[in-house]
């Protein structure tokens, strides 16, 4: 993903993002829960798996539920799909619709670290939004990566709060996993890529388009997996991982 990308993308699916932002309004007056994901970032999660029409999709980690709806109605409204859901917390069951969920989702409870060999080979898409810590990326880097194709596209939450990824944090050890691979990422940051956000800001303008809550910092980063993941990539097991 790109600028230009994004933006082609934002034009394409205006008018579906459009009915999402208001189902996420409605999802979250009616359930209270806190939201992690921020306006733009949530719609470029929508919008690159509209585009990339995955089959399958890895979601680690899951809160209460706010990305994996937004996840769920992208493969609703791709016709097919099916996401599966780590995390050692399971409020998501709670909040996630039924009629969402039915036929498209599976939830996988407890340690990541532990379950493996449940994570889909054919994975089409995943989505990284659990512990932030150093430890945890380095295991991830190092053992859930290798499992997951070349070149599929991946979303990494809360790398770039700041100007630049906070030190001893998970947002540092990718982004020295991705510079030693020589692989893009693209993000729209507000405090790292201000005229990347102003310029989505302005087609979203353009179209209509106001956000499901209102928040601006926009701290994920997204990219496509390098080739040879495996091989230059090592680590120590987490404590905790899957978590937030």
């Amino acid at each position: 993903m790109d600028l230009a990308h994004a933006t082609r993308l934002y034009r394409t699916y205006g008018d579906d993002l459009r009915a999402v932002i208001e189902e996420q309004r409605a999802f979250l007056a009616a359930t209270r829960v806190i939201p992690q994901l921020d306006d733009v970032e949530a719609e470029l999660t929508y919008l690159a798996l509209r585009d990339h029409r995955p089959h399958t999709v890895m979601e680690l980690g899951t809160f209460q539920g706010w990305s994996t709806t937004w996840i769920l109605r992208a493969l609703r409204d791709n016709g097919h799909g099916r996401l599966h859901s780590f995390d050692q917390v399971d409020a998501v069951l709670r909040t996630v619709p039924a009629d969402l969920a039915d036929g498209r989702w599976t939830f996988v409870p407890g340690d990541v670290a532990a379950n493996l060999a449940l994570v889909p080979r054919d994975l089409g898409y995943l989505f990284v939004d659990a512990d932030h810590g150093r430890r945890f990326a380095r295991w991830y880097l190092a053992h859930l990566f290798p499992l997951v194709a070349a070149g599929t596209p991946v979303s990494v939450h809360d790398v770039f709060h700041l100007r630049w990824a906070r030190p001893w944090s998970e947002g540092t050890e990718v982004l020295r996993w991705l510079a030693e691979r020589d692989t893009a990422w693209f993000t729209a940051a507000r405090r790292h890529a201000p005229a990347t956000l102003a310029a989505l800001d302005e087609v979203r303008a353009e179209i209509g388009l106001t956000g499901a809550r209102g928040t601006t910092v926009n701290p994920m980063i997204f990219f496509s997996l390098p080739s040879a993941a495996a091989d230059r990539t090592s680590g120590t097991a987490p404590r905790r991982p899957g978590t937030r």
